[in-house]
This record gives structure tokens, C-alpha cells and sequence, in this order.
């Protein structure tokens, strides 16, 4: 990948007035808002080659040129899926998006963990809503898989009822539906997560989207913060539907890898490098319940080592956001070039083959980076 020849959260010409201290300086929003701006006035790198036959991927029936995609969060609107596509990520899953815009928590609602490389948000689903959603993608190409991340209204009267309008809204565009009930920013959001209350959601949300024209993949997004017995809760609703996948994790409400850190103690959702462990032994362990039902990995990916790991762990493909704040944009090409190479040192032909051969391990807590 050819990137503009500077290092802080983005490598880009309008930011090249701006130094890295400067960048990391700023307001956290502030900077995520000016990153968004330069993106949509295509001002970011795009890859210059294309990906490693090594990491082809198939995921429910989706054809990725490389199994590592741009998490859900960073482009809630859909404001730049096309460019986060061109610069080289396999997937982009952008949301969360609600059926009724709504402004989210009060501000500052981001703050940077600057010693951990960590990211504590309670942003609150703030997003512009299915209609400027769906305006912005209904004639939109994009150059790799494109995911909507589904969620409820804060105010809402029924969230299953706003997850089964945003099937039905966006089925026909997306390449995958992510169903996303483990925020910890939206009251009550994370009890969706409970036995019956998941067994009604999965219901009516799978037969809204047996109903559409096309039967696009839904995976549903679980919490870190889950303990072994909800798993084996959340693993025996799914094994008996026809949900095609599962995301693991979104952030966690615990600070034991951050404690006495600045901004450690911020009410949210912890995110980056700290979380990687914690989210990691999670994956591991619901590999483990659901058998060979796809799953993605996220959460604390920064580094090359890191990304095999999560797919060691068991993920068929996995995402990062908060990493980029910290590592730059050149951070996607070295994780492509680092996965290539150790599938080339294993004498393999293909990233699948790497997939779960450490899953006891992580399950256990033997292994962890």
C-alpha cells in the first residue's frame, strides 16, 4: 500500500499540516470527525497491488480478497465505505445504525487511554438513521464486503421491533447483517443477550429476513463481559436457528488491564489493546460451543502476531478500529503482509488453514499476548 508520508492516526494530505502529537492531542471525537471528513473527499491511500492469493477467504458465502475488515463504529453513517474499501480492508461494517436518528450520549463521550493504547466510548448509537443510511448505499459500489450493523432506539418501546426494521430496510443491500445488542452504552441493549430474550429476537429477526428477496447472512454481536455459563446459554439458542455467524467481541465494561490509568475510570465500553485477552479467550471459548458456525474476531487487534492469534483463536475473519488510532493506517498492510508470511512459514496455501489451531489454548487461558 502507498501511503502519504506521515505517521499519526491517518497518513492523509489534508492532515499533513498536522503532526502526530498534534493528532493525538486533539479531542478524540474531533479527530475521529476530521479522519471522516478527509476520507469523503477522497483524500485517503488506496492499495496499490492486489491482496496475497494466501488470503482469499470465503465467509458465508462471501468471497473476501483478505480475511481483516474495519469494525463497526468508525463509519457509523456510511459516509465512507467506498474508500475504507479501497484502501485495501476485505470487509467494511459501518453503523451502528438505529431506525430514528438520534445525537447519543453528551459530549466528551471518546477518550483516548494513551499508556495501553486503549479507547473508552459511550458514544450511544449516535448515527443519522436508516433513512440517510440507505440513501447513501441504495447505488453505491463497494469493492469488498460491506456489513450494516443494526441497532434500537434509546427511547424505543420494543428493540426487537427496531432490529427487525432494520432487516427489512437494508436485506437487499448489504453483504451481511450484523445484529448488534452488546453495546453497554444503550440502557437494557445487553439483556438481549439473555436466554428467551435472545430466542425472540433471533425469531423474529431471522423471519424478517426469510421474508426479504435475499437471504443475506446475519451474525449477531456479543459482549467480552459474558461468562462461560452464558455461552453455553447464547451457543444453544443459535445451534437451533439458522444464524449464519457470530461477532466476538464488542468492548467490555472492565478496567483490571487499564486501572489508575487516565481516563481509565470513564463510564463506556473499553476498547484497543487492553481488550485483546479478555476478547480473545472469549472467541475461543464460544469456537469451542458452536462448532464450525462462522465467526468473526474483534477486539484489541494492533499488530500482526495479534491478528494471527485471533484466528488461531478460531475467527474465519476479523476486524479492528481502535488500533488505527495508535498504529496508523499502514497498520492494515502490515497485518496483511505478516498474515501471508506465517502462512507461507507453516507450508500452507491459505489463511483457513490457520484457523483454530490454537482455540484450546486461548479457551483455557494458556495463551494470550
Amino acid at each position: 500500500m502507498i501511503l502519504a508520508p506521515l505517521s499519526p492516526l491517518l497518513r492523509l494530505p489534508l492532515l499533513q499540516g498536522v503532526s502526530q502529537q498534534a493528532l493525538l492531542q486533539m479531542d478524540a471525537e474531533t479527530a475521529h470527525g476530521a479522519t471522516i471528513t478527509a476520507l469523503r473527499l477522497g483524500l485517503a491511500p488506496q492499495q496499490s497491488h492486489p491482496d496475497a492469493p494466501e488470503l482469499r477467504t470465503a465467509l458465508c458465502g462471501l468471497d473476501l480478497a483478505n480475511p481483516v475488515g474495519m469494525a463497526a463504529g468508525f463509519d457509523k453513517n456510511a459516509e465512507v465505505p467506498r474508500p475504507l474499501a479501497q484502501m485495501g480492508f476485505g470487509m467494511v461494517e459501518i453503523g451502528t445504525v438505529t431506525p430514528r436518528p438520534q445525537s447519543g450520549n453528551p459530549k466528551p463521550r471518546l477518550f483516548r487511554i494513551m499508556g495501553a493504547h486503549g479507547v473508552v466510548n459511550r458514544m450511544g448509537f449516535n448515527n443519522q438513521g436508516h433513512d440517510a443510511v440507505f440513501a447513501r448505499l441504495k447505488d453505491l459500489r463497494v469493492p469488498a464486503a460491506l456489513g450494516v450493523n443494526i441497532g434500537a432506539n434509546k427511547d424505543s418501546d420494543d428493540f426487537v421491533a427496531d432490529y427487525v426494521l432494520g432487516v427489512r430496510r437494508f436485506a437487499e443491500l448489504a453483504d451481511y447483517l450484523t445484529v448488534n445488542v452488546s453495546s453497554p452504552n444503550t440502557p437494557g441493549l445487553r439483556n438481549l443477550q439473555g436466554d428467551e430474550a435472545l430466542r425472540r429476537l433471533l425469531g423474529e429477526v431471522l423471519s424478517a429476513r426469510a421474508r426479504a428477496k435475499t437471504r443475506v447472512p446475519v451474525f449477531l454481536k456479543i459482549a467480552p463481559d459474558l461468562d462461560e455459563t452464558a455461552l453455553d446459554a447464547i451457543a444453544a439458542v443459535i445451534l437451533a436457528t439458522d444464524l449464519d455467524g457470530l461477532i466476538v467481541s464488542n468492548t467490555t465494561i472492565a478496567r483490571d488491564t487499564v486501572a489508575g490509568l487516565p481516563n481509565a475510570s470513564e463510564a463506556g465500553g473499553l476498547s484497543g489493546r487492553p481488550l485483546f485477552n479478555l476478547s480473545t479467550r472469549r472467541l475461543a471459548q464460544t469456537r469451542l460451543r458452536v462448532g464450525d458456525r462462522p465467526i468473526i474476531g474483534v477486539g484489541g487487534i494492533h499488530s500482526p502476531q495479534s491478528a494471527l492469534a485471533k484466528l488461531q483463536a478460531g475467527a474465519n475473519a476479523i476486524q479492528l478500529y481502535s488500533a488505527l488510532v495508535f498504529g496508523g493506517l499502514d497498520l492494515l498492510d502490515r497485518i496483511k503482509r505478516g498474515l501471508t508470511a506465517a502462512v507461507r512459514a507453516e507450508g500452507k496455501t491459505n489463511i483457513a488453514q490457520l484457523v483454530g489451531n490454537r482455540t484450546a489454548d486461548w479457551a483455557a487461558g494458556k495463551a494470550q499476548l
